[in-house]
């Protein structure tokens, strides 16, 4: 039998990562780019990191979410050119990221900074397990052992030789009349955060437990943003979770040293201090000039004082709505979350009368796949351009490859780039030249994992922070979706978002039930969307 050559071998990983059928990818790959072959961008990192692991095979992120042919990508595959890991004194001192720089800026309230994401937990829970659990995993991450101090030139990363993550066990919350227990913990939360995780010289961070009833409790990890964006939360869960489950069965966990996040730190100097950054900035800058700076939610413009201070609002959709969107998705050659951004982007369009309009996107800044399994915000929230096209699918397919095109610009800054296309700045206003954002975090963790006779049921939760004046994010797709409104109070009313939740699930569903040929001016009359305003009110 001939052996498989090392195309075929990245082929056939692709086609299990993309759920995809092995025989007819290849010739669909030869066409056509990873993006408009419904792939998401979990999906490619998790690509990158199983082609090195399994294949030993490094692949370029931003090539395989770019514009080539997903074949031409893999056939440019390398060789894993052996590393040995980096060795340095503990504790340890070094430049902060910038992402964190910009996480910790002194114009920010440090409350709103703060995230969580929570397990709920159903069946015995072993306290010395999840206690060595911790230990492991605070060993294994420089990150969770982290504090940040101040310095002449700004804040300053020190990593700690020995920090034991923080576990405080809270007393039974009573919810409110019409509030559920997780709801209820959560608001406990956002009101002690700093007397939990933001203690002087730690970490900022811990993991708080608190009972919930009838054999039920409610684990959650809070963090600073500078600690951890929403894939390394997803990481951290994943990592204490199978180790809580070796150690609850005697078994000893995972103790092997993650890499830490100073690749990044150091690219990042490089480029500033090349130039190169500034050419880029400059660059991208040029490619928006011509969109319209500043839409939003509303009609009226953004207040001068941004205070950082926001709300969730979270709702579902239906099953059916949602496999018509997969159902579109698949028709348009994009994945699912691609036909949410595009109801977002039409909702919003229509609000603010505009065909063009910027949306803040994440993109990732892990260049290799060893950093996947690092703790760290290595994640940047830049500008989309995203342009209404006469088509449905056309429209649909112009989206993905708009996010393609700015994955190659994810290391410009956001403050020089907002500056750049002559937007007002100010320390009380997020350094970002978009108003709204969007984000996809379905794909980080399924809704429920088994471990050591636990159950545990993931809740995202919000602690009342906003950096956006709207950002809409899917947190659960498959198994009853989930999306949440995230607005700034200073710019929205909650009426207002209410308003604008159920415009976007008119639209999405309109958008899910359409024709390839349907003209997107057609898909929701005026009075359709007048009806759902009115039908929100009432």
């Amino acid at each position: 039998m001939p052996m498989r050559t090392s195309l075929e071998a990245l082929l056939d990983l692709a086609a299990d990562v993309m759920g995809h059928d092995p025989r007819t990818l290849p010739a669909e790959a030869a066409g056509s780019p990873f993006i408009t072959l419904a792939g998401t961008l979990e999906q490619a990192m998790r690509l990158q990191a199983r082609a090195e692991e399994q294949l030993r095979f490094s692949l370029d992120l931003a090539l395989l979410l770019g514009p080539a042919p997903l074949a031409e990508v893999l056939a440019l595959a390398v060789p894993v050119a052996a590393v040995s890991p980096e060795q340095r004194p503990r504790p340890w001192q070094g430049p902060v990221l910038p992402q964190q720089r910009t996480a910790l800026a002194p114009g920010r309230p440090a409350r709103a900074a703060y995230r969580v994401l929570s397990a709920e937990l159903s069946g015995p829970l072993k306290p010395a397990a999840l206690r060595t659990a911790l230990d492991a995993l605070g060993a294994r991450h420089e990150g969770l052992r982290t504090v940040f101090t101040p310095s002449a030139t700004g804040p300053v990363r020190r990593v700690l030789a020995d920090c034991p993550i923080p576990l405080v066990t809270l007393e039974r919350v009573t919810p409110r009349p019409a509030q559920d227990a997780v709801a209820a913990v959560h608001a406990r939360l956002a009101a002690d955060v700093q007397e939990l995780a933001g203690l002087p010289g730690r970490p900022p961070l811990a993991f708080v437990l608190t009972p919930l009833g009838s054999g039920r409790q409610l684990l959650s990890f809070l963090h600073h943003e500078a600690v951890a964006d929403a894939w390394s939360a997803a990481l951290v869960w994943q990592e204490l979770l199978d180790d809580y489950g070796r150690t609850s069965t005697g078994r000893p966990p995972a103790r092997t040293v993650a890499p830490g996040p100073d690749p990044v730190a150091r690219r990042a100097e490089s480029l500033r201090r090349s130039g190169a950054l500034r050419a880029l900035t400059a660059e991208r800058a040029g490619q928006l000039r011509d969109v319209p700076a500043g839409a939003g939610p509303t009609a009226v413009g953004r207040p001068e004082d941004f205070d950082f201070r926001g709300e969730r609002l979270s709702f579902g959709i239906d099953e059916d709505l949602r496999d018509a969107v997969d159902a579109t998705a698949r028709r348009a050659g994009v994945p699912h979350s691609t036909v949410v951004l595009a109801a977002w982007v039409l909702t919003l369009g229509r609000r603010a009368g505009v065909d063009r309009l910027l949306v803040g996107t994440e993109m990732p800044l892990r260049p290799t796949a060893a950093l996947l399994r690092t703790v760290a915000p290595c994640t940047a929230t830049l500008p989309v351009r995203c342009e209404v096209e006469p088509t449905t699918d056309y429209f649909l397919r112009g989206l993905a490859c708009a996010f393609s095109e700015a994955l190659a610009y994810a290391e410009v800054d956001a403050a020089w780039l907002t500056r750049e296309l002559g937007l007002p700045e100010a320390p009380s206003r997020p350094a970002a030249p978009t108003r709204v954002t969007f984000a996809a975090h379905d794909e980080l963790l399924p809704t429920s994992v088994r471990a050591g006779g636990l159950t545990a049921r993931f809740h995202h939760g919000h602690l009342g922070g906003a950096t956006a004046d709207a950002a809409l994010t899917v947190l659960r797709w498959r198994e009853r979706p989930l999306l949440a409104l995230d607005f700034a109070t200073s710019a929205l009313h909650r009426s207002d978002a209410v308003r604008l939740a159920v415009e976007l699930r008119t639209t999405l569903r309109a958008l899910a039930h359409s024709h390839p040929w349907t003209p997107v001016d057609d898909l929701l009359p005026r009075a359709a969307v007048r009806g759902a305003r009115a039908a929100a009110v009432g």
